[in-house]
């Protein structure tokens, strides 16, 4: 029996109770949220077929709910105004779901297991008297994590801000597909991306150069005259529908630079790092709901196959650092070329559409946009680059590019 403290109430450590507690019912877990219950900010999370089917060989009832919730497509829709709108195929079925959905179902199927969920009470760091005793404590408290941010020179962590500014928005528009938009105005290009997560709602992403930032004056703007900028640039794709944002105190916009981060090691002592305090990918390959899922597998497989709490890991860390390497490269690369979009948006709509679903590949890399098309690669899907283990609690073993490989000393 482990006792296992969790700080912070997000997916990754909601998933790892669940797995914990399924391992072995005596386990005593306790997660600590400092938001009320339901207070989430976000709108829909992305994830992918491959996904799915890992949830279901790890814990079937909640990836039976997550499936009831979600609502699924299995094509593109690119517009690019009056030049095309083409429709293609995917290569494998996307889904979506709301944010506090998602925590919702996790949060009740852990309390169902036994696990204690404390909301409204904040970690404020490692030496918090809530985490003495404690075998292991998970630090899944996101991106500036209160747990990690005293001993980052140990983690090695790093951030690396992207050049491009982005806003993370809400439509009433349901869209049938997953739908990107791109519209070249006077200042240079900006575009967004949308998808369903439900019944009511879309998530719609923009994201543009700094320079057609500022010179579409979004940059002064409020968050109202923001929206009403935004509504009529993508208005081919909202169909009339609004564009709800995020309420800030003092009615400014919500625009952000997307901030890598990594970390060398994911351990310090019985502290393990999880989801966001671990790793951000940047949000345009939708992978971080999977990659943070994923972890929780991996740490909980580590903690079920060493007795020793701190061997495990160090087991966790060395397994799940090179596993989610070629995500993380992936995601650069899609920032980068989404950096670089000028570059690409001459071609013709079919080598642009092209060039669009092999942007996280390093072939962009090496060959020139104008031969890319023309040597008949095929337009692929995206990755959501979920390579993580469905073992111990499965109904059938991982593939074996899904295992962990073994690593020295390991």
């Amino acid at each position: 029996m482990m006792k296992v403290v969790c700080v912070g109430g997000g997916p990754a450590s909601l998933y790892f109770s669940i797995l914990m507690k399924r391992m072995d019912t005596s386990h005593e877990l306790t997660v600590y949220e400092r938001n009320p219950a339901g207070s989430t900010y976000g709108w829909g999370v992305t994830y992918w077929s491959q996904l799915l089917q890992n949830l279901y060989a790890l814990d079937p009832e909640s990836a039976q709910a997550i499936k009831e919730n979600s609502v699924h497509w299995d094509d593109w829709v690119v517009d690019l105004q009056e030049r095309a709108t083409l429709t293609m195929e995917h290569g494998d079925d996307g889904f979506g779901i709301g944010r506090r959905t998602l925590l919702d179902i996790l949060a009740r199927r852990a309390g169902e297991l036994g696990v204690r969920i404390v909301y409204e009470h904040e970690i404020t760091g490692p030496d918090a008297p809530e985490l003495d005793g404690a075998d292991v404590v998970v630090a899944g408290d996101g991106i500036n994590s209160r747990l990690r941010e005293p001993h980052a020179e140990h983690f090695g962590t790093e951030f690396t801000v992207g050049r491009n500014v982005y806003m993370w928005l809400g439509t009433t528009k349901i869209f049938d597909s997953f739908v990107f938009s791109f519209v070249e105005t006077a200042h240079g290009w900006i575009w967004c991306y949308g998808y369903p997560y439900g019944n009511e709602h879309s998530t719609c992403v923009v994201e543009c150069a700094p320079a057609t930032w500022t010179g579409l004056g979004l940059d002064a703007a409020s968050e109202a005259d923001s929206l009403a900028v935004l509504e009529k640039l993508f208005s081919d794709v909202l169909d009339g529908h609004p564009l709800i944002g995020r309420e800030q105190p003092d009615g400014s916009a919500h625009w952000l630079n997307f901030r890598t981060l990594t970390n060398r090691t994911w351990h310090r002592g019985n502290v393990a790092l999880l989801g966001d305090a671990a790793h951000t990918t940047h949000y345009s390959i939708g992978a971080g709901t999977a990659l943070a899922l994923g972890d929780a597998a991996f740490l909980a497989d580590a903690l079920h196959s060493d007795p020793d709490p701190l061997s495990a890991l160090a087991l966790y860390s060395r397994r799940r650092i090179p596993a989610i390497r070629m995500t993380q490269r992936s995601a650069r690369n899609s920032a980068r070329w989404y950096e670089n979009l000028p570059r690409y948006a001459a071609l013709s709509p079919r080598q642009f559409v092209a060039l669009l679903g092999q942007r996280h590949s390093t072939t962009l890399r090496r060959v020139p946009p104008r031969l890319y098309y023309a040597v008949g690669r095929t337009l692929e899907g995206l990755q959501d680059g979920t390579h993580w283990l469905a073992t111990k609690l499965g109904r059938g073993p991982a593939c074996e590019c899904c295992r962990p490989q073994p690593t020295e000393g390991g």
